[in-house]
């Protein structure tokens, strides 16, 4: 908690802003799938709410899917497109996965930290702890970045639900006025660029709004 407010908070400022037009879309998904509202919170430690992040593992997108994570929950990737991207799809892929994990574990702090370090280190840390199911019993016997996951799942709220107490507001930069944005559904291939031209619509916040194509190409 100290470390966000004290030593990133434009970073907070930017995530209040960018979360006005993430969340509303993640706690559609989470209410469909019968899934606390409060996982809405996980893609903010995952990739600070950009689409684009890619980690030095290999793990893209909103929730940070690797290759064949996504493939075996259904998101195309190909030249073209990475639906890892695609804020829709690797939404319900994420519940997907975090549905699993709590029939598994019937906790809710080991089945987040499995969305970290993979349900298998979990278990793994359940039997070398002698059989806890409490997370924090199981703790140490955790990889370390899965150590440091639900402290900072647990920062992510506090900070995202009482930055204003700390005198930090959104950055009005980072700000998308959602009630402007709808969907188009194309029948053809066509460039972004030429899409933009046709709409009169910035190349730039299309591009911002549409990350899983690859090539700026709607295949």
């Amino acid at each position: 908690i100290k470390f966000y407010l004290h030593q990133r908070p434009e970073q907070v400022s930017k995530l209040l802003s960018l979360s006005s037009y993430y969340f509303p879309i993640f706690e559609e998904y989470l209410d469909k799938n019968n899934l606390p509202l409060e996982l809405k919170y996980l893609p903010i430690i995952e990739s600070a709410l950009n689409p684009n992040a890619k980690s030095p593992a290999g793990a893209v997108g909103l929730w940070q899917f690797m290759y064949y994570t996504a493939k075996e929950h259904g998101l195309r990737i190909n030249t073209y497109l990475d639906e890892r991207k695609d804020i829709y799809k690797s939404t319900q892929a994420a519940c997907d996965y975090l549905k699993k994990a709590y029939k598994r574990f019937k906790d809710w702090d080991l089945a987040i930290a499995s969305y970290n370090s993979g349900r298998g280190n979990i278990t793994k840390a359940i039997r070398r702890s002698g059989g806890s199911t409490n997370y924090w019993e199981i703790r140490p016997f955790l990889p370390r970045e899965t150590r440091n996951y639900i402290p900072s799942f647990i920062a992510a709220y506090y900070v995202l639900n009482f930055a204003s107490s700390y005198g930090i507001l959104p950055d009005k930069n980072f700000l998308f006025k959602t009630h402007t944005i709808d969907s188009v559904y194309l029948n053809r291939p066509v460039k972004i660029e030429h899409l933009a031209e046709i709409l009169s619509i910035d190349l730039k916040l299309l591009e911002e709004l549409n990350p899983v194509y690859k090539t700026k190409l709607v295949p």
